[in-house]
């Protein structure tokens, strides 16, 4: 039997009648906890069980309340991105609330937002991207205290046609030697038209919080 493929799956293209009905489902229905997503953040994720390997992660974000957000997480940012994992941030107030093994499943986002890897993509209008900035780099004084914690179901960086096997934990990068920043955001970069060294410089006043020592338990185990 032959398989087609789709935006990197078996299937068939979307028919004329799922299209038909789809258009006007999206006319009809609220989607309402799609409709609360107010954020998009970029940056990399590296797979806990094997950090030699990282992906790049599309996050659209919603708050639960003011110490809650919850993130879907797709492979891009086209309209046939597939989603590939979530993520849950909470403040360092509700983080200390947790037992001490929950923590080790946590990261942190100090390097990602220090290092200018974490941004939020930007229209591309040139009358907003000074204000854009001055409200992405506001944004990252918030998150660079929380924690995150991450499930990819589909491996999309070894090909799988698929969400594949057991739900994978994902990390951050939580210093300069872990991975080749210069590549990745080379590779990453001029999709969203922003230069990741001219991001750090702009963060540089914002001070690095004291992290809980059970969190990136995950680089800790790698020094042991």
């Amino acid at each position: 039997m032959t398989h087609h493929e789709t935006n990197h799956a078996p299937g068939d293209p979307l028919s004329t009648q799922n299209t038909v009905l789809s258009t006007g489902a999206s006319m009809m229905q609220t989607f309402g906890p799609i409709k609360s997503i107010c954020a998009h953040l970029n940056a990399l994720h590296v797979y806990a069980s094997d950090p030699r390997r990282c992906v790049e992660a599309n996050h659209y974000c919603s708050h639960v309340n003011e110490d809650v957000r919850q993130c879907i997480i797709y492979d891009s940012a086209e309209a046939n991105a597939r989603l590939i994992g979530v993520e849950y941030m909470v403040s360092p107030r509700v983080f200390a609330s947790l037992h001490e093994s929950e923590k080790r499943l946590w990261h942190s986002h100090v390097f990602e937002v220090k290092s200018g890897m974490l941004i939020m993509p930007a229209p591309t209008h040139p009358l907003t991207s000074a204000l854009w900035e001055t409200a992405e780099t506001k944004e990252m004084e918030t998150i660079v205290g929380w924690y995150g914690k991450t499930y990819h179901f589909w491996q999309v960086d070894r090909g799988d046609p698929l969400p594949l096997g057991p739900p994978e934990l994902m990390v951050s990068i939580t210093a300069p030697s872990q991975l080749d920043l210069d590549a990745a955001m080379k590779a990453r970069d001029p999709k969203f038209h922003v230069d990741y060294m001219h991001k750090a410089k702009l963060r540089e006043h914002i001070p690095e919080p004291a992290l809980d020592p059970a969190a990136d338990d995950v680089w800790k185990e790698e020094a042991r």
